[in-house]
């Protein structure tokens, strides 16, 4: 997870999940940066089983595929080191989504009134128990199950669609004054 949370190589596995089959050349292109660099970073994906040679081409003209369409961090992990490795993963991982969102907020008003619209900038607050968190996530993840194939075929993509990034937060507010259950502390009751 550590070798993954390089900029430039997260910036390669999306190119591979989006673009497909990509060269090393294609991608620099894409990327503003040295074809050199993206070799080296693309058997770097590969060495840790995030990428492989989709087969044809010689030398940085070779083509590369991801390997999945997303990166599996385990939610929990008894071995320190990686969890921290997870943490640290999706701590880069999580700037690289608010770095997106200014980008889009920066650029929003030059935007289509319709992608203005469509576009979700929302909080929800709701108090779940930790299988109702579960429940709603699984429930969400279904519904993007309907476009996952997109991803990877650009076929299915109908005219006028644009990658989107969907980020989706769920986690207990630690600071809330009610305290771990939604009581406050006048309440009384189980905590």
């Amino acid at each position: 997870m550590r070798a993954l949370a390089h900029p430039m190589r997260l910036s390669l596995l999306r190119l591979l999940r989006t673009e497909g089959p990509i060269t090393a050349t294609r991608a620099a292109e894409l990327l503003g940066e040295s074809s050199a660099s993206c070799s080296f970073h693309l058997r770097q994906l590969a060495k840790y089983g995030l990428a492989e040679e989709a087969g044809g081409g010689h030398g940085r003209e070779r083509p590369w595929r991801a390997t999945a369409t997303l990166t599996d961090v385990p939610e929990v992990a008894d071995d320190p080191e990686l969890a921290a490795a997870a943490q640290f993963f999706r701590s880069i991982v999580l700037k690289r989504n608010f770095e997106g969102a200014m980008r889009w907020l920066d650029a929003r008003a030059d935007e289509p009134q319709q992608w203005q619209r469509a576009a979700q900038f929302n909080d929800l607050l709701l108090y779940l128990t930790a299988p109702e968190l579960e429940e709603l996530s699984q429930g969400i993840q279904a519904l993007h199950e309907r476009y996952a194939d997109r991803l990877t075929n650009p076929e299915l993509r109908p005219p006028g669609s644009r990658l989107i990034s969907y980020v989706r937060l769920a986690f207990p507010v630690l600071d809330d004054p009610r305290g771990r259950c939604g009581r406050s502390e006048g309440e009384g009751g189980a905590r």
